[in-house]
Formats: C-alpha cells, sequence, structure tokens
C-alpha cells in the first residue's frame, strides 16, 4: 500500500524550498565573503579600463578595481558586508550595492552610506606596466 503526499504535505514542502533559496540569495554577513578561487598573477585589466575617480566590477574574480587618483589602483572585495549581496556598479566615488542601498568609498573601501557597517575587504592586486593583476 503506498501512501500519496497530501495537498498541504506538498504546499509546507514547496514553501519551506521556496523560503531557503528566497534567504539563500543574500549569503551570510559572517560567511567568507572575500573569497575567490582566481589565481594570483592573473590578470584583471589593464589600467586604462579603470577610469579615474571611478571603478570597475570583475564579477566572476568577485573584485572591485578603482582609481581614486590618476595612477593610484585600489582593489576589495565586491561582496557587500551588510548581507552578502554584489556590488553591481560605482559612480560618483563609491562602490554601490543594489541591495539595500550600503555604498563604499572608492578609495579605502570604507562605509560611504548604511546599512553596511564594516568596509569592503581589501583585496591584493599588483600593478605591472599597463596591466593590474591580482597578487
Amino acid at each position: 500500500m503506498t501512501h500519496s503526499p497530501t495537498r498541504r504535505t506538498i504546499l509546507l514542502t514547496t514553501g519551506a524550498a521556496t523560503l531557503t533559496v528566497g534567504c539563500g540569495e543574500y549569503g551570510n554577513e559572517n560567511s567568507d565573503s572575500g573569497s575567490s578561487s582566481v589565481e594570483a598573477g592573473t590578470e584583471l585589466a589593464k589600467t586604462s579600463e579603470i577610469p579615474v575617480g571611478g571603478g570597475k566590477i570583475f564579477k566572476d574574480e568577485k573584485v572591485v578595481v578603482t582609481q581614486p587618483k590618476e595612477g593610484e589602483f585600489k582593489a576589495f572585495s565586491d561582496i557587500c558586508t551588510h548581507q552578502g549581496c554584489q556590488v553591481t556598479s560605482v559612480s560618483d566615488g563609491t562602490i554601490n550595492c543594489p541591495c539595500h542601498g550600503s555604498k563604499f568609498h572608492i578609495a579605502d573601501g570604507s562605509v560611504a552610506n548604511p546599512p553596511a557597517n564594516k568596509p569592503l575587504p581589501e583585496k591584493q592586486i599588483k600593478v605591472s606596466g599597463d596591466s593590474i593583476q591580482l597578487a
């Protein structure tokens, strides 16, 4: 004798699965948000690709490279310290998270606009000639 699942069981299971997926989207602020599987020495960009006063996001590498001043390059994790969303833009001197409006200064990764209360973790890069590489 086999038992078929009831409508209630199906709804509860589907709802729990949906809730789990929805909550997992933003990550965990205690997780290792700075981890990346990209190897040191990997070229991210040419220096000419990073605008002065702005930056560029490398989504696959989970890195944001900025150029706060002419010839000064910085790199940070692209994972927001608020709830683990991936930042999506760099504009007006800030790195911007779309999830809850957090913004970070391009010069040092510090919080420019909450709700994040921790800076973006810095990443090590090496500028060699016109090449920007992960260090």
